[in-house]
């Protein structure tokens, strides 16, 4: 399976920006999906994940201001990102892991000013 995570940049602390990952070479059907972020100095931690039945989970320091979620039909999980915060910069990684798998994209930079 191979990852492409695209949509991060630099925006505007209480801005919002969407991240997406298509996967190709397999469907993400039979595939958990992950988003992961590590910032500069600090260890790689979970954002949110949702399963191949649609339910989602992240992390409590969110608050709530970011959605994941699937298309399996267009083989690609998102991330909508909202009320960005300086502590939210970070590399972001999209994660498809499965019992017997796991597979990591590229990772894409998110950076928002104060």
């Amino acid at each position: 399976v191979q990852l492409q995570a695209s949509g991060g940049g630099l925006v505007q602390a209480g801005g919002s920006l969407r991240l997406s990952c298509a996967a190709s070479g397999s469907s993400l059907n039979m595939f958990d999906m992950n988003w992961y972020r590590q910032a500069p100095g600090k260890q790689r931690e979970l954002v949110a994940g949702i399963d191949g039945g649609g339910r989602a989970k992240y992390a409590d320091s969110l608050e709530g201001r970011f959605t994941i979620s699937r298309d399996n039909s267009k083989n690609t999980v998102y991330l909508q990102m909202n009320s960005l915060k300086p502590e939210d910069t970070a590399v972001y990684y999209c994660n498809a892991r499965n019992f017997f798998k796991s597979y990591w994209g590229q990772g894409t930079q998110v950076t928002v000013s104060s």
